[in-house]
């Protein structure tokens, strides 16, 4: 059984934009085909703030959905559909790491974006539980680890549909070109990027929030049954996107906005022609605007049917596309990016 500090820890695990390659990292088509996914970390966040329970109880506080969940401390809580992301990590770490001796614990839990924006919110969510896991009971967990571990959790454990991405880039933050592969093989290759590019990019890019969130299981069910069925239309799109993968990280690296831009516009037809669930009128017109006001391409972040999206425009004329749809009925977001991932720390107050 691991050795427990005696106070708390925090934890936080940042938030993904997708660039190019969302989808390819599901399965059935990873597992054939390989997939290749470009993403990079925002400063936005999943935060985790964990302590002991002096009472013997176990609460979980998911405050980003409004739930809580108490009960007696034990090796294994039944899922509470409120908080089943919390429910499922500490199953797994008590059950593997400490010996099925049951933890009292009070953890609350945040993140910044709500729910279904498509950004990998539950995944990093996930992530960040990890990590305050990692850190309390001092376990040799790596990135690789932490980010395998929380995909196990998620996907095989507690069967939420979706692909791979969002717990890697939530444990290693940055800009990185992902390899997925079969038997959950996953390479994580970080780009060098020069500051100026990074500055570019922050400069050029709106991210706008539709305030409809949506389920990306129903999303990926989907593209997954597609792919299943061997439709075709789905295949190419499928193989398309991992192609806009690696032109987007040459163009990343070469630092140019022009051919950021072209590759999201292809990526973006592609993506629509995994399902038809990927867009939606209202994303249609809110994309049409943001074009028709100065930005050069546009994409909805994630499996797609709203949360997110994001927008890329000539730095100068970024301020039209913000002034046009600071009119529409969602909300506007500065996109910062951080190079670091999942982090823990002990509790000061």
């Amino acid at each position: 059984m691991a050795q427990m500090p005696t106070g708390g820890v925090r934890a936080r695990a940042p938030l993904r934009l997708g660039l190019a390659g969302g989808g390819t990292d599901l399965s059935p088509f990873c597992d054939e085909f390989g997939g290749y996914v470009m993403n990079a970390t925002v400063s936005l966040y999943a935060y985790v703030h964990l302590e002991p329970n002096p009472r013997g109880r176990l609460i979980f506080d998911a405050a980003e959905q409004g739930r809580r969940f108490e009960t007696e401390a034990s090796p294994s809580v039944s899922i509470d559909e409120g908080t089943l992301l919390h429910c499922g990590v500490y199953n797994r770490i008590v059950r593997e790491f400490n010996n099925n001796e049951p933890l009292p614990l009070s953890i609350r839990t945040t993140v910044d974006v709500p729910a279904g924006s498509g950004m990998g919110g539950s995944s990093t969510l996930v992530v960040a539980l990890v990590e305050a896991f990692r850190h309390y009971l001092r376990l040799p967990l790596g990135e690789y680890d932490v980010a395998r571990l929380a995909f196990e959790i998620e996907r095989e454990e507690l069967t939420i549909a979706g692909g791979k991405q969002d717990q890697y880039a939530a444990a290693f933050g940055g800009f990185n070109f992902m390899e997925f592969y079969d038997n959950k093989r996953v390479i994580i290759n970080p780009l060098r990027m020069r500051p100026s590019t990074i500055q570019e990019l922050e400069a050029s890019l709106v991210l706008y929030y539709t305030g409809r969130s949506r389920s990306s299981a129903q999303v990926i069910e989907s593209q997954q049954s597609q792919l299943a069925e061997r439709n075709q239309i789905s295949l190419e799109a499928m193989t398309a996107l991992k192609r806009e993968a690696l032109e987007m990280k040459e163009a990343l690296l070469k630092g140019r906005l022009d051919l950021i831009a072209e590759t999201m516009a292809r990526g973006w037809k592609a993506k629509k022609q995994t399902s038809s669930s990927v867009s939606n009128a209202e994303i249609d017109r809110i994309l049409g605007l943001a074009l028709a006001s100065g930005g050069l391409a546009g994409k909805v972040s994630g499996a797609g049917g709203g949360g997110f999206v994001s927008i890329i425009a000539n730095p100068s004329e970024r301020y039209r596309v913000i002034n046009a749809l600071r009119n529409e009925p969602g909300q506007l977001l500065p996109v910062v990016f951080t190079n670091e991932g999942a982090c823990s720390w002990r509790q000061i107050l």
